[in-house]
Order: structure tokens, then C-alpha cells, then sequence
């Protein structure tokens, strides 16, 4: 079982960094574990962040306890897996279970009527997987909360009906223990980016119905190359993604090709931006482009695409993504293990919440309303519309820039606009195109040469938040927020999730502000009609 790395254009190049790499010996000592590799700084991070370089053979030490928690699911007709998780707790099991085609739902929002759609599903049937390193990520905890009321509400057990996956020693844990939880322990010298052939990759997939047996099989058939000079798989994309930046295309566009895998970029997407988007310097991965356009933009295909392409199964791929990740960021000169930029819009976040205590959050007043759709933020020219906005927005992308879309709305968008069962397959088919927010990426990315990546809030603030923050100061962003028709308590919190979810929003476009980000916000009064009334006006730009 192999993965194979095909080059393409600038050979010259990525060779001469591929070969540095070598004569400094990176292979062999990242094969080692040496936490010297990316420098003085960075090396007590790095001497607890190196776990994942043995997931193949330490994750099967897990394997009894997993089977162990499939069996009782089984036997208790647990059949509906829900996991709550934000980051390198979510996207891989997510991306696994997609791969496998079992179901899982994952919970890596704070929309409210995406967690009541979850929550709407048959509790009695239900098994919750909590994923998070300590218990403290706020979206996580929020989830953990609500489940536990509906449980009980319901007259069912939680402590039946949910498992914990975090560190040992984390204050997740103590608490999960306390209240009689099923706990699994993750290994803590793994980040959460890096976690994929972890307890936090492998659990919810498994109680989903995914084989991880196969997955830590394809990853461990791969390791031996991952140790050489030759015929290294990780090594050579390394210095490819490594060089590429160096050489000024820092805009890595990830293609789905003819490849059995679903959904890699997005995993993708959290591991290179969050590990390389810091100190003015990173790689941006920009997802569903057809094609890279700029100057400052490269292309990799995932599957058998010819040209610059990453092939094999998924337990390789996410292995040898990892591994090139960590060589890209000594290649750059930046650790690849610490997010320095991700606590900033939490804090900002946890503030505005406290500042604003029962009173109105501090969203300001809008500088025009065009329809459904609210403007706030700093526009010069005095616009006059949407169209005005976006024709500026477009316009303001500096040389070798990119457009963030960030979406604070329900992934699911289309069934806001009729709950299931109230219309038919057409008309659910119809108002699903017309409400998926998404394919403003498209739109806006076919009127501009520069790079156009989407992000749904708060999941992307653990994944390309912190190339927005710590990265090269380039980017120009448009922050999507909708009105909350259906509101959930968050027990024994004083906010709801959609107060949660707006005060998140407003504490990213704080942090922005602070860098002198040109950043506009656009509030949907009503979430269908501002979809769609956006993505027509963004069609006849």
C-alpha cells in the first residue's frame, strides 16, 4: 500500500528543498520523534505533541475497549451516533463516516436549529459521543448540556446514553467519572488537529459503524516510507507544500478527484491552516475551486488525478497529511503544533457575553438594509445596496489576497424553510438550492482572480480562524450571521445558543478590527429569503 506524490510543475524547486531536507537529516529524525526540528521555540510543544507519529500501533491498544462500547450500543439498539465536537474532534470521524457511508451526526455548531433537528431525532435510540481534549471548548460543553437535560426530560439516563472521549487527567474527565460516565482516554501527547487514528478519530466513527481496524491498517502500511529518504510520500509533499509557499503560491487548492474518499479537504483545511497560519507567514487551503488561477495559488488533487496529486486510502492519507503538514512547518519556520490566535475570539467572545449581561449583544446599527439582509461594518463610497457592498468587497482583496465567507447558519439550511414532512421532494430539492449559503463561494470566487475560501461559524474558528488572525494580514472577510426563530436553552448557562452563536460571531469580527482587517458583516432578517436574495444578487454582479 503505497501513496504517491506526483510533483507536476516547479520540480526544480521543490526538489531543492526536498534535498535540504534530507542532508539535514528531517526524515530520519521526524521518524524519531526529535522535537528539535522546528527550532528552540517550539520545542516544548513539540515534545508533547509527537503522539500521533505512533497512532497505528498505539491506537490498537484501544481496539478491546471500542468493540467493547459497539457491542453495548448494539445490544441497547443505540443506533443513532451523535457527536459533540468541535475541530480535530469532529472533522475526522466526520470525513471517516462519510468515507464508510455510516451515519453519524455531527455537532460542531452552535446554530440552534441544527441542534434541534439533532435533538429531534429518537432519544430512546440515541448515543452521544462528548470529544474534547478538556471539556472546557464552550460549543462542546453547551452540547453536553442540552443532551443531558433531554435525557432526562425524557425519563432516560444520561450516563446510558453518552460517552466521553478526552485526556487523562482533564478536567472532562474527573467530572465524567463523578457522574458515572462511560470514559475513553485519548493520548495527551496528541494535538487535536493530528487526533484523526486517535480516540477521538476512532470512537464516534466506530459506534457509527466504521471499520478502524482498516483505517490503523492503510496508516500503518504506510509508516515504513514515512522513515526514509526515498520513495517518502510525506517528505515529498512536504517539500512540495513547503516550497510552494516559500515561493510565493501559498494558496493551496484542494481537489476532490477520483477518489473513494468523501470529504478530506475539510480535514485537510483545519490541519495546514491551523498549523501553519501564524507569525505573518502560513498556508491557506481553499476548498471547492475547480482549479487554482493566481499566481499565489497551487493545485493537489486527492485521488488518482495525474499532475500534483495525493493518492491512497484514508488511514495513509491522513497519516502522510500530518506528516507533510509538520515538514511544511519547518520548511517555514513556524511551529506547526500551537494555535496562538485560536483563544482570542473566544476570549472575545466569553467578554462580550459577560459585558452584556441580560441586555441587547453589541451588534451596532446597520449602514443600510437591502431586503432580508442587514449591512454592518465600515464601507467607503456610501453604498447603496447589497450589490455595492459586494462589488467593494471584491474589490478591497489586496495583491495576493484571499475573501473569507464565514456563515454563522445551520449547515442544513434548507430545512429552515419547511420542517420535514411538510413538503414534497421537489420543493425540498428547490428551497435546498436556493438556501445553501455555500454557493456564494462560487459565485464571488468566478467574479475575482484571488482565492475565495467558506467557513461555517463556529466550526471554522478551529480551523482557518487562526491563518485568519495569525497569517499573512491579506485577507478580507464576510461574516454571515440569520435570524434565531427557534431558539435552545443552554442549562445552567445564562444564554441561549443563539446568543452563544452571535456573541461568537461579533467576538471574531472584534479580533479582526483589532488588525485592521476590512471585515462587513450581512444579518439575514430571514434566513431563506436573505439567502436567497444574497446569492441573487451576487449572480448579477
Amino acid at each position: 500500500m503505497t501513496v504517491e506524490v506526483n510533483l507536476g510543475d516547479g520540480e526544480q524547486a521543490v526538489e531543492a528543498v526536498r534535498n535540504e531536507l534530507i542532508a539535514d537529516g528531517v526524515p530520519a529524525a521526524l521518524a524519531a520523534g526529535d522535537p528539535g526540528l522546528w527550532g528552540p521555540e517550539a520545542r516544548a510543544e513539540a515534545e508533547i505533541r509527537l503522539g500521533w507519529l505512533n497512532l497505528p500501533l498505539t491506537s490498537r491498544e484501544l481496539l478491546p475497549e471500542i468493540t467493547k462500547l459497539v457491542e453495548k450500543a448494539h445490544a441497547e439498539g443505540l443506533d443513532n451516533v451523535v457527536l459533540a465536537g468541535m475541530g480535530g474532534s469532529s472533522l475526522a470521524p466526520e470525513v471517516i463516516c462519510a468515507t464508510q457511508d455510516v451515519p453519524l451526526t455531527v455537532l460542531d455548531t452552535t446554530d440552534p436549529h441544527q441542534v434541534r433537528r439533532a435533538l429531534a431525532a429518537p432519544l430512546e435510540r440515541t448515543l452521544v459521543v462528548v470529544s474534547s481534549k478538556s471539556g472546557g471548548t464552550i460549543e462542546t460543553d453547551s452540547h453536553r448540556r442540552i443532551y443531558e437535560k433531554a435525557f432526562r426530560d425524557a425519563g432516560l439516563d444520561p450516563t446510558e446514553h453518552m460517552v466521553i472521549v478526552t485526556d487523562p487527567g482533564s478536567p472532562l474527565e474527573q467530572a465524567a467519572i463523578e457522574a458515572g460516565y462511560q470514559v475513553v482516554l485519548a493520548d495527551p501527547n496528541v494535538g487535536g488537529r493530528y487526533s484523526a487514528l486517535s480516540a477521538f478519530g476512532l470512537v464516534p466513527s466506530a459506534l457509527a459503524g466504521a471499520n478502524v481496524v482498516r483505517l490503523l491498517d492503510e496508516a500503518a502500511a504506510v509508516q515504513p516510507l514515512l522513515e526514509g529518504d526515498e520513495g517518502n510520500p510525506g517528505l515529498d509533499l512536504g517539500a512540495l507544500l513547503g516550497a510552494r509557499a516559500l515561493d510565493g503560491r501559498d494558496k493551496l487548492v484542494l481537489r476532490d478527484a477520483m477518489s473513494d474518499i468523501s470529504g478530506l479537504p475539510d480535514w485537510i483545511e483545519q490541519l495546514i491552516a491551523e498549523s501553519t497560519g501564524k507569525e505573518g507567514k502560513g498556508i491557506l487551503p481553499v476548498v471547492g475551486a475547480d482549479a487554482a488561477e493566481a499566481d499565489d495559488q497551487f493545485a493537489v488533487s486527492i485521488g488518482p488525478d495525474g499532475g500534483t496529486a495525493v493518492d491512497g486510502p484514508l488511514g495513509a492519507q491522513f497519516l502522510v497529511w500530518e506528516y507533510a503538514t509538520a515538514i511544511a512547518g519547518r520548511v517555514l519556520g513556524i511551529n506547526p503544533f500551537d494555535q496562538p490566535n485560536v483563544a482570542e475570539s473566544k476570549e472575545n467572545t466569553t467578554a462580550i457575553l459577560r459585558e452584556s449581561g441580560d441586555g441587547p449583544l453589541p451588534a451596532g446599527t446597520p449602514i443600510l438594509t437591502d431586503g432580508p439582509v442587514e449591512v454592518y461594518g465600515e464601507v467607503p463610497g456610501n453604498p447603496k445596496n447589497l450589490a455595492d457592498v459586494l462589488t467593494w468587497l471584491l474589490r478591497a482583496i489586496p495583491d495576493r489576497g484571499y475573501l473569507a465567507i464565514m456563515a454563522y447558519l445551520d449547515r442544513e439550511a434548507a430545512f429552515d424553510a419547511a420542517p420535514i414532512g411538510e413538503s414534497s421532494f421537489e420543493e425540498m430539492t428547490e428551497t435546498w438550492a436556493a438556501a445553501d449559503v455555500s454557493t456564494l463561494r462560487s459565485l464571488l470566487d468566478y467574479r475575482t482572480d484571488h482565492a475565495v475560501t467558506f467557513g461555517w461559524g463556529p466550526r471554522f474558528l478551529h480551523s482557518t480562524g487562526q491563518y485568519h488572525k495569525g497569517g499573512p494580514a491579506a485577507g478580507v472577510f464576510l461574516q454571515i450571521t440569520g435570524a434565531v426563530t427557534d431558539d435552545v436553552e443552554v442549562p445552567g448557562k445564562p444564554y441561549t445558543l443563539g446568543r452563544l452563536q452571535l456573541a461568537q460571531a461579533l467576538g471574531d469580527l472584534r479580533a479582526l478590527a483589532s488588525r485592521g482587517r476590512p471585515a462587513v458583516r450581512l444579518h439575514l432578517t430571514d434566513r431563506v429569503a436573505g439567502v436567497r436574495h444574497l446569492l441573487s444578487v451576487a449572480e448579477e454582479l
